[in-house]
């Protein structure tokens, strides 16, 4: 496989580094939407991201896949269980960002990897290398060494962690872009959200209409720090390698918790630390199996250039690149799982 121009690889890694550094970056946000609540806040996401995507996918004229998707009920299924999956998630998440859970919030996407690994072993019945049962193990064990530190289950991390495995099992079901897939989801939720909007505004308690301009704008703009990192990350998926935003996906989670600990103080005592070195080992684990895993990979096709030539098909695996389109659950969920299916 022909590698792309470095132009066009720094141009994939400095929209990956802005995709990631901004999901890294949205503690930062939401508290400024203060006093609004979590579920008004979750509603206003919903109601500006479709508006947002459904504008950017105008301009792309990227519209033959919805009259498609309108005549597949079945995928119109799991899209509506994704957008039901995604909001448990972006709620749970705004609401950990708004009481001081910045911490426990980032664990959850620093355990995701090893719950979308669980779950294909449990869901999918696929076979896991040494390595990989070794970090999940790792990764269990973080678990308790947490539930201990906090007195309770990390139940945050968690259910975000949980959420978001889910969502990712079910859009590689869907197979839609990350904008297509999006626009369906929010499609889906903005008459829920926006009867929410117009009942929070008969009680008179949309903060959208009482706390002036500056308020309503930063509203509004949750639908474009929603899209617009989906946006660059897609213009990351085709032109770096599938290994490089693999790693990249760490930064996010390494920025909230750099923001919990740092900028917003949240307390860290050493069961705490403890449990997230666990937690770090268990994910240093998994990448190096994963990078291991994908060198093989590309070497194959060379491995097997003979057996070509005499006639026989050899099925090669593309790790080298993502597809245009891709989604930022696609690509995490690649390189982290890098099992064998039974």
């Amino acid at each position: 496989m022909t590698g792309k121009p470095s132009g066009e690889q720094r141009i994939g890694l400095l929209n990956g580094f802005a995709a990631y550094g901004m999901w890294g970056l949205f503690p930062l946000y939401f508290p400024l939407l203060k006093p609004a609540g979590p579920f008004e806040v979750l509603a206003h996401r919903m109601v500006w991201s479709l508006l947002v995507v459904a504008l950017a996918l105008l301009v792309l004229r990227r519209w033959r896949w919805a009259g498609e998707l309108l005549r597949q009920p079945r995928r119109l299924a799991l899209i509506a269980v994704a957008a039901a999956v995604i909001a448990v998630n972006w709620g749970v998440y705004i609401w950990a960002v708004n009481n001081d859970r910045v911490v426990e919030a980032s664990l959850g996407y620093f355990i995701n990897p090893l719950v979308t690994i669980a779950m294909g072993v449990l869901l999918l019945k696929e076979r896991l290398r040494p390595v990989q049962w070794t970090a999940v193990g790792v990764g269990a064990a973080a678990v308790v060494v947490l539930t201990i530190g906090y007195g309770r289950p990390p139940w945050i991390s968690l259910i975000l962690a949980f959420s978001f495995a889910t969502y990712g099992l079910v859009k590689k079901k869907v197979n839609l872009g990350g904008l297509e897939s999006l626009a369906a989801e929010t499609a889906l939720q903005f008459l829920p959200a926006t009867g929410y909007l117009l009942w929070l505004a008969s009680q008179g308690d949309a903060t959208i209409l009482t706390e002036g301009p500056g308020h309503a704008a930063m509203l509004a703009g949750t639908g474009l720090v929603t899209a617009l990192p989906l946006i660059c990350f897609g213009a990351a998926a085709i032109r770096v390698p599938l290994s490089t935003l693999g790693l990249l996906q760490y930064l996010a989670p390494v920025f909230q918790f750099l923001l919990g600990v740092l900028y917003f103080g949240e307390a860290m005592p050493p069961e705490r630390w403890a449990g997230f070195a666990l937690v770090w080992l268990a994910l240093s684990l998994l990448t190096w199996d994963a990078l291991r895993s994908a060198r093989r990979a590309r070497t194959r096709p060379a491995r097997s250039a003979a057996t070509v030539a005499a006639g026989a098909p050899v099925p090669v695996r593309d790790t080298d690149t993502v597809a245009a389109g891709a989604d930022p659950v696609d690509a995490a969920v690649e390189l982290v799982r890098g099992t064998d299916r039974v």
